[in-house]
Parts: structure tokens; sequence; C-alpha cells
């Protein structure tokens, strides 16, 4: 590979106007497709597999009238003056509301408070539901202004009115501050590599492979349905491997230069040694981000496919474009001198390995030990600011209502068969399939069964469908939506499905933002295994293949595992204790998001990859080209310790810059991947590794035999790029 690398790059340097122009040709095209070919994006999220999701897909299905999929707003009322909001004067302000929010664009149904029974007993609190005939992602920014336009009038007469619901939010996007990182990326560089030239260089081929990734992600969606969600990660991971990647080979090119070579034999050197160590580190990451798939929930197989087509694009680049730049600035880059700090930290590591793999170690355990307290669930409007609308609306209607009022379960009745459980031996019981209850009377069995359950505050009467086969229960459990309370409540009522089906020949399957939390966890937990073994597996056999060895990928790995941990554990102190929550701009605690722990799992593994390969490639170099194993280790930190420390601290920045999002998804990621790289970079593989390299000697190195002949050598420290037979590949060596 690295000759093949070598042969690569000088191409690149020698042809380097039509590599760059092949570049800009490609996002050119890509631009055109994203402008005419692109189709809108989508806002569903769906579990498939799950029962809420059936209840979900039949409600969509044969209650159409309902717009299950469209946003939803709920405007709160409560009067001012003492008065109940029955008076006539509040009645009147409240209806007048009503009727605005009638005429607002998009909208579905608006139900009236008192018409629909929605108002508390004590007359204190009522609301009205309204249902938009789009998803929130679609919702037009008239509706928005109209849906905040309609509820003045209320405020004027002198009631609180507030609004809570997905139709309330405003929507999320990339901004400006979520890329405040790439200013920090810049003085990182200028300080790693001393000089503007070669700091701009990571920096324009990471711009074009951002450019170049987005505009094939909007492309995309003009052939298959995407969320808005997807980019998301893409940006995030594509912008800080692309400008990783070009550093690693820019700084290899610049210490190529400082041996002596011409520029056209160093670039060819450093793609093939550098560059090889980018290949096998982008591959980890995208295996990781790939094997998201196995998961089974399409949000997370669409942001993992595109975040792995955003790294492809990356390497790419960096084996292409980057050599076809340092062609052009060429000499300009050459360093007056190379300054080292790796080896004062390597020796005094390599020095103590024992108490300063113990102290490292523990050190991160401590940090690991909130993830203990670890509470997974679904984001809703009580983790809103204190102050906002949402937050006030979710305050009121908890206050006037109840706890469980904000969450209530969705009970769906099937009479018609569709969801009816299967038998022992696999098919629909015959004698429940022609019980033939009445199906109006099956629901109000439903209905009056789950009353009688403990903790259920309130069972609305059922509401059918045009065809009358299907019917819907709403539940209003005594709990908050997140308790544990409110889980076994949907537990109990699924429990009770195999005797509505024996008496009654209905089958039913619940819903609501409790069930759907509960579904997506066990999916996930089931999910969490055969991931992990798929993408550590293939990643282990892939470093085994990198480095030739079977201790250093299990150190690697068992290093991972350690850093997850701790990054769960600081996730936890932050999002879910309140931990320096103002400083990291965190407004409210709540329960950590679902599916954050397997996406953090993916996207850090492939990262603590990244930073295994282009440390220990340098070690095994030394080792390989003679040095015995603990000096190879000084050795190998005196060459990447500085670039790796560059690349951390980048990464770092990038994600960083995410947390300034208002989406507590990507203000979550943000945060927990900053923590993993910062974990990773410099507990883990700049002080946990070198520590056990230096304790396991020679037999860090250690390979069967029978597999070492097994195994094709990748030569991915670049030793055959000093036969003689490699040098005269051009006629004119360092020609620009």
């Amino acid at each position: 590979m690295a000759v093949r690398l070598y042969r690569l790059g000088r191409f690149a340097f020698r042809r380097r106007w039509l590599v760059a122009l092949s570049w800009l040709g490609v996002l050119g095209w890509l631009i055109a497709g994203a402008m005419t070919l692109s189709g809108p994006s989508s806002s569903s999220f769906s579990i498939p597999g799950t029962e809420a999701q059936r209840a979900i897909d039949m409600l969509a299905e044969r209650f159409p009238q309902a717009a299950a999929g469209g946003a939803t707003a709920r405007v709160v009322f409560a009067p001012s003056d003492g008065r109940p909001l029955t008076a006539p004067e509040n009645k009147a302000a409240v209806e007048d509301v009503v009727r605005r929010l009638r005429t607002g664009p998009q909208v579905a149904n608006v139900t009236d408070p008192f018409g629909a029974g929605a108002v508390n007993p004590a007359r204190t609190v009522a609301y009205a539901q309204v249902t938009y005939r789009v998803p929130a992602v679609d919702l037009p920014d008239a509706a928005r202004e109209a849906l905040s336009r309609a509820v003045e009038p209320g405020r004027d007469a002198g009631l609180t009115v507030e609004m809570g619901g997905n139709a309330a939010e405003e929507p999320s996007g990339q901004s400006l501050k979520e890329i405040v990182g790439v200013a920090v990326a810049a003085v990182v560089l200028v300080v790693a590599l001393g000089s503007v030239v070669a700091a701009g260089l990571p920096l324009l081929t990471a711009a074009i492979a951002i450019a170049v990734s987005m505009t094939a992600i909007s492309t995309a969606t003009g052939f298959v349905e995407l969320s808005a969600s997807t980019p998301t990660l893409a940006i995030m991971l594509g912008l800080a491997v692309s400008i990783d990647y070009a550093l690693f080979i820019v700084f290899r090119y610049r210490h190529e230069l400082h041996l002596g070579h011409g520029p056209d034999e160093a670039t060819g050197r450093a793609l093939g040694t550098a560059g090889s160590a980018v290949v096998f580190a982008g591959l980890t990451v995208v295996i990781a981000l790939a094997g998201l798939s196995v998961v089974g929930i399409p949000v997370l197989t669409q942001m993992g496919l595109a975040a792995a087509a955003a790294v492809l694009v990356a390497v790419l680049i960096a084996l292409t474009l980057v050599p076809a730049l340092l062609g052009l600035v060429g000499e300009r880059l050459r360093p007056a001198a190379v300054r080292t700090r790796g080896p004062r930290w390597a020796r005094s590591v390599t020095g103590r390995p024992v108490p300063v793999l113990i102290a490292a170690a523990l050190g991160t355990a401590v940090l690991a030990t909130p993830a203990l307290s670890l509470r997974l669930g679904l984001p809703d409007d009580s983790v809103a600011a204190p102050g906002t609308t949402q937050r006030k609306a979710y305050d009121m209607l908890a206050d006037g209502f109840g706890a469980g009022f904000n969450g209530p379960l969705t009970v769906v009745v099937d009479a018609a068969g569709g969801t009816a459980p299967e038998d022992a031996a696999g098919g629909t019981a015959p004698e429940d399939a022609a019980r033939g209850t009445d199906p109006k009377d099956a629901a109000r069995r439903v209905a009056g069964t789950i009353a009688q359950l403990p903790g259920v505050a309130a069972v609305a009467p059922p509401v059918f469908n045009p065809s009358g086969d299907t019917a819907l229960v709403t539940v209003v459990p005594r709990s908050a939506p997140g308790s544990a309370a409110t889980a076994g409540l949907v537990t109990a009522i699924r429990g009770e499905a195999s005797g509505i089906r024996a008496e009654t020949g209905a089958s039913i399957a619940v819903t609501g933002l409790t069930a759907l939390d509960i579904d997506m966890s066990d999916k996930l937990a089931g999910a969490l295994a055969p991931y992990l073994a798929l993408v550590i597996g293939l990643a282990v056999v892939l470093l085994t293949l990198v480095f030739r060895s079977v201790l250093v990928p299990i150190t690697a790995t068992l290093g991972f595992l350690l850093s997850v941990a701790a990054t769960f554990g600081a996730v936890v102190a932050v999002f879910q204790w309140g931990w320096l929550a103002g400083l990291f701009g965190v407004s409210q605690t709540a329960p950590v998001l679902s599916a954050l722990p397997i996406f953090v799992i993916g996207v850090v593994f492939g990262l603590a990859m990244d930073y295994q390969v282009f440390l220990v490639t340098r070690i095994r170099e030394a080792h390989v080209r003679g040095e015995d194993p603990v000096p190879a280790v000084v050795t190998g930190f005196g060459h990447s310790a500085r670039v790796v420390t560059a690349a951390a601290v980048i990464m770092v920045a990038v994600f960083s810059g995410f947390m300034l999002s208002a989406d507590p998804l990507v203000k979550s990621i943000g945060f927990a991947l900053a923590a993993a790289t910062l974990f990773d970079a410099f507990v883990i593989r700049m002080t946990i590794v070198p520590a056990v390299m230096t304790l396991l000697g020679r037999s860090a190195w250690w390979l069967p035999r029978w597999l070492g002949r097994a195994l094709p050598d990748v030569d991915i420290e670049g030793r055959t790029l000093d036969r003689p037979s490699v040098a005269p590949m051009v006629a004119v060596e360092g020609r620009r």
C-alpha cells in the first residue's frame, strides 16, 4: 500500500491542476444537482418492529382525520384576575383565540376547550389542541407566525396564554454559532504548523470536503427520503476529520522536507506513510458509522451512512487534493526547524509506567462513576428552558390537570384484526378472529378494563374511525411521562392484551411518549450486543492487519471502553445532574436522550481508532526500522505527539461549537463527542497506551506465525519506500 500511495501522491503533485480542477468540477456538478434535484427532508421518526410504532401506523392508516404525523400545538389558558375561565369575559377571550387559531395556514383541526371538556374542575386551566396537516419540519413560517399572533388577543384581554408542542418550537438548523470551532481550529493549525500557508491547506480542503458532502446529501434527497437531522453528524464529523487527515499529511510532508527531500519526493513519502494511516483510520470510522444500520432505527441509519460518506470524501480529498495543493505551495512549507515535545512526555510515561497507568486508569474510572446513574428518555416540553412558553405551558397543564396529563397514553383498539396477536403455533387464533364482538362494545370494555388499573387518572370515551372498526382510547396517567410509575402503567395495559383478546376478539396496541420511550430503549438494548460485536470485531481485524499484532488491537479496544465510560459519566453529570450546567449552556436537567449512548459508542470508537492508528503507526515505524520497543515508543511520540495533540484540540473545538445549538440533541452530541475526544486522545492514547506498550515490551508486537503468514503485509509504516527500486520513479526530483 505504501508504494501505491507514494505513486498516487507524486501523480497528484505533478498533475496538480488536473486534480484540483477535477474536484472543482465534481463540486460544480453536485451544486447543480442540489439546486435541481433535491427534495424535501422528512421529520418522521419511526421505530420499526415495536408495538408503539404499529399503533402510530394504524392511526395514520385508519384515522387520517387525526393527522397523526402532523405538527401539534397546545394553547393553554389561565385567568389572571382570579375569576374562573367560564366567566363571560374570559370565555369570550378564549373563544376569540380559538377562532383565530382555526384560520392559520395548514391547520387541520382546533378543539374548543369548552366543547371538548378541556377545562379542569377548578376552571383555572384550559387548553385548545391545534393539529396541522404537515409535519413540524414542513410547517411554514407563516403558520408559526399565525399561531403566535392568534394568542395575543387573549393576553390583551388579561389571560395568561402559553403554547407547547412541536409547532411552537423554532425550527432547528445549522447556524454560524455551530461552526465557531473552525476559528479555534485555524488558530491551533497556525500554532502547530508555524505557518499561515500550511494552516490554510487543511482548512481549505475541509471546506471543499464539507461542500461536496452536503451537496451530495442534498442531491440524494431527490431520490430517497432523508431525515432533516441527517446532515448534522456529517457536518460535525466531516469537518473534524477533514482537517485532521489533511493536517497529518501536511505535517509529514514538512517533516520529509526537513530531512532533505524535494517537494515531489516529500509528497510521495508523506502519502506513503501518513496517507496509509489516513486510509486505515478512515476505514475504522466508516465501519463504526455504517454499523449503526444494524440498530434498525431509520434516523440513526441515515445519519450514520451520511456521516460515513462524509468521512470517505475526507479520505479521498486527503489522498488526492492535499498532495495537489502541496504541489502548488512547494518549498514554501519547508520548516526552518522541527520542534518536538513528545519525547519528554513519552520518557516520563515510559520511565514510570506502573504508577502512570494506575493513576490514569483510576482517574478515568472515577469520571465514569456517574454513568451508573444513567437514565434514558425522549425529550418533551419539560426539558425546555425555564421561562420559555413551552415550559410554562407544560407546568400549567401539570398544575391544572395532573402530572400525567402532559404524557397521555394512546390505546388503539383494533376490531378488524390488524394487530391480532399470533397463537403459539404462529397463526391467529381462529376462535378469537371469529368472535364477532361489536367494535363499539369492545372499545367500551377496553376503556373500562384500563380504568380499573392502578395509576390511571382518567380514561376518555373511545373515539371511532369512519368505518367503525378501530377506536382510539386516551389514557391519562397519574404520574409524569418519564416516571417509573407511568412506565409500569404501560406494561400493565399491555399485559391486559391477551385477556381483552379472549374476551372481545379485539386487539390493542399502546403508544404515546412513554410507550415510545420503552420500546426504543428495548430496541436499542437488543441491538447493542450485535452492534458492538460487528464494529469491534471488524475493527480488531483491521487493526491486526495494520499493526501485525494481537495485543495492540486488544489494548486499543479496552482503552476505547474506558473512554466511553468516562464520556457517559460526564454526560450524566452535566445533562442529568446539572453539574457545571451553566458553563455548558444546559438550562434544564433531564434524562439522557435514548439514542445517544449507541450513537456516541459508534462515533467514539471510530475516533479512538483514529488516534490509535496515528500514534502507534509511528511507534511501529520506529520499531520496524530497528529500535527496541521502549525507545521506539519515545521516538514515535516525538514524531506524532505534537500533530495528534493539535488534531485532538481541533476535534474538541469543532464538536464544542455544536454545543451552542439550541437543539438539545445536537448540544448533547457535541458535548459527548468533545468529552470523548478529550478523554481518549490525552488520557487513553497519549498516557495509558504508551504505559501499556512499555510494560508489554516486545510482546506488544507478538503475532502467531500462522497468522502472520495468512495476513497480507500492508506496509503502513512505509518501509518499502527505502528500497532503491522505489526512488527513481520520476525523471526530475523536486519538479514543481
